[in-house]
């Protein structure tokens, strides 16, 4: 084996789909050879997996490029802004990268790679594990379903970056998946556009996993996850009336009682002027159900203020709906223009000041309703999955919470554990969004 092989930094930015993306380059790199370099400057070649959803998003990625370049001189740019009008953003910003792709484009980044920093001797399969390389700790994974959308919300311009549903085969999922487990995985994160549209573009298309055969469906699949020896968590799950299917799933403990479900906002007028698939009453009368089914059932989501229209009675409807459904975990932003998207034409924009005071009264009121859940759990035991451990405890997380947009639970003491281990602890104290316990 070459002792000097040839190094690529990387640098992955946006979502956990664009994550997994860099997941599959790192892994095919690894696999033709090349070595991985954490800093600019020992890097033989720089990749930039970008992200364009939001103008924010495009200027992070634009000056990463420009970092990148600065410090390093051959950059080659992939992902969601790469695909924006054919790289030309990316291109009149920084003329000199080498080559830029849209969002997974695996083979055409390995071109790049290839053209401009070739690989010095045949690949060899026994350099990458089974799993392939992942970028998040040893103990959980994103495992990415699918691509793409076929709604299209007037806000988003994920289908023009990403293009239309397009599901992977149920058997090819399933064989990551338990490649995963097997390498010492705790926990899958269950990620794409739509979550719950899996397989309505392959009309359920049969398939096989462990020599038995599988529709490639949301339910199916689910299921499947659930035989395996690991939490499960669903993500950016609409809320089709087909999902009731997996609630039971939930109440048994074969999958994680917790739905990370973006319902953006709760009036009827905005919803039709973001042309969301949803209803906000439909919502309601859904998430009851749900809870009759699995009480423990978690609910994240996310919500926009500040849309084109919004009055002030529309924002009342949705802080009502807010404490009505009691959502467990909510994400908000204030609306901003994305470049392309039909909404940036819509008529009445909410002055900046209304939309910064709005955020603020949602965010109180959605952590008095955290804090007031969260109180309930004191005096209770549960199992947590540990994250981190140092000299004075250890960082973990309960089924309620997903890593890094959610809470801890923080157990002081514990200290004779490891990341990925699974521990009963008893809940001592509780604040706005985290957890405090003590070994049970």
């Amino acid at each position: 084996m070459n002792e000097n092989p040839p190094r690529v930094g990387l640098v992955s930015l946006g979502c956990s789909k664009a994550l997994v993306d860099s997941e599959r380059i790192i892994t095919q790199l690894r696999a033709e050879g090349y070595a991985l370099s954490e800093s600019y400057e020992g890097a033989d070649l720089v990749i930039v997996n970008t992200c364009g959803f939001i103008d924010a998003a495009v200027e992070e990625s634009l000056a990463t490029i420009g970092e990148a370049l600065e410090d390093n001189g051959r950059v080659i740019v992939t992902g969601c802004l790469g695909g924006k009008d054919d790289g030309r953003t990316v291109r009149e910003a920084h003329p000199e990268v080498l080559a830029v792709t849209g969002p997974h484009a695996y083979r055409e980044v390995m071109q790049a790679v290839h053209e401009h920093l070739p690989p010095q001797h045949d690949p060899f399969v026994d350099l990458v594990p089974p799993q392939g390389i992942k970028l998040t700790p040893r103990h959980y994974a994103y495992v990415k379903i699918s691509e793409g959308c076929n709604h299209r919300c007037s806000f988003c311009i994920i289908p023009q970056l990403r293009g239309d549903l397009d599901s992977r085969p149920v058997g090819e999922v399933m064989s990551e998946a338990e490649n995963l487990v097997n390498a010492g995985v705790r926990e899958l994160l269950v990620v794409s556009q739509d979550t719950s549209a899996y397989g309505v573009d392959t009309r359920y298309k049969l398939d096989f996993w462990g020599g038995r055969p599988m529709k490639t469906r949301f339910r199916e699949l689910v299921e499947a996850m659930g035989s395996l020896d690991a939490w499960v968590r669903l993500h950016y799950v609409y809320p089709y009336p087909h999902v009731d299917e997996i609630l039971p799933l939930m109440a048994e403990g074969k999958v994680l009682p917790y739905l990370d479900v973006p319902f953006q906002h709760a009036s009827p007028a905005v919803l039709k002027r973001m042309k969301r698939p949803a209803h906000a009453q439909n919502n309601l009368e859904r998430i009851r159900a749900w809870r009759a089914i699995c009480p423990e059932l978690t609910l994240r989501s996310t919500f926009i203020v500040g849309f084109p229209g919004e009055t002030d009675d529309d924002f009342e409807q949705l802080l009502a709906f807010l404490e009505e459904a009691e959502i467990d975990r909510a994400g908000c932003f204030t609306y901003s223009p994305v470049a392309g998207a039909p909404a940036n034409d819509l008529p009445d924009p909410v002055p900046e000041e209304i939309k910064q005071e709005r955020w603020n009264e949602f965010m109180e009121l959605q952590a008095r309703i955290s804090r007031n859940k969260l109180a309930r759990k004191v005096g209770r035991r549960m199992t947590v999955l540990v994250d981190e451990v140092d000299e004075d405890g250890a960082v973990t997380r309960s089924a309620a919470d997903a890593p890094d947009v959610d809470g801890n639970v923080f157990v002081d003491g514990l200290t004779t554990v490891a990341p990925g281990d699974f521990v009963e602890v008893e809940i001592t104290a509780a604040g706005d969004h985290d957890l405090w316990g003590r070994p049970a």
